[in-house]
């Protein structure tokens, strides 16, 4: 078969799942919190994870220093931190509707890609992501963005394309990671969080859906729902 489009094994190891899971019901209900609160506590959140993530990928600099690439590394998840403190100016529902985008599509990639296998998406990058796992993500943000239109009414087509477009650049965000960590020689950025590596793992996509939420939501208006 060609390079690029073997089989991912169907079933692939489930025993980061238990951990995975816990740390969610953890950190889940803590994000939302502070999400509901704005203010000062949803700035300190996102403080705190922009601290983390900078020191994560300081220490991964130092396996392979390169200045650029540090600059680069660090204005990147700058411009993603910034992007969530403002989107939060503009109302908590179109905070709310990235990270559950986010989170669906990371959800759906996973369980979809290890029910089914198949092609691998990118395997010089990240051996074991799989179409099925890039067709499940996205069909689980579009679920979310179903359910956001259903309850605050607005254009089902524009909330569908909000989604895909937001899942995109999640996807997107993760493979860059992948490709970071593999430059690095490294499988998680840190150990800060059981069953998910550190924050730049759990996060990466999120730091690439954020500025393209920002920017919508930039032209779409302040106090206006990304999806309407």
């Amino acid at each position: 078969m060609a390079h690029g489009l073997a089989d991912a094994p169907p079933r692939a190891h489930w025993t980061d799942l238990p951990a995975r899971a816990l740390s969610a019901a953890v950190l889940v209900p803590v994000a939302l919190a502070c999400l509901w609160y704005g203010g000062w506590p949803w700035l300190l959140l996102v403080a705190l994870a922009t601290f983390g993530m900078i020191v994560e990928w300081m220490l991964l600099c130092r396996k392979r220093p390169s200045a650029p690439l540090l600059i680069a590394g660090i204005a990147y998840i700058l411009l993603g931190a910034a992007a969530l403190a403002w989107l939060r100016t503009s109302g908590w529902e179109s905070v709310l509707l990235v990270l559950l985008v986010v989170w669906a599509s990371d959800i759906g990639a996973y369980l979809a890609g290890r029910l089914l296998g198949g092609p691998r998406l990118a395997p010089r990058i990240s051996p074991g992501k799989t179409w099925s796992g890039a067709a499940g993500g996205l069909a689980s943000a579009l679920a979310v963005g179903l359910v956001a239109v259903s309850l605050r009414p607005g254009p089902v087509g524009h909330a569908l394309a909000v989604a895909a477009g937001l899942s995109i650049a999640a996807q997107l965000g993760d493979l860059l990671e992948s490709g970071m960590k593999r430059h690095f020689g490294v499988k998680d950025s840190g150990r800060l969080i059981p069953g998910h590596g550190g924050l730049l793992d759990r996060l990466d996509g999120l730091l690439a859906a954020a500025p393209v939420a920002a920017l919508l939501a930039a032209a779409l208006g302040r106090g206006v729902e990304l999806w309407r």
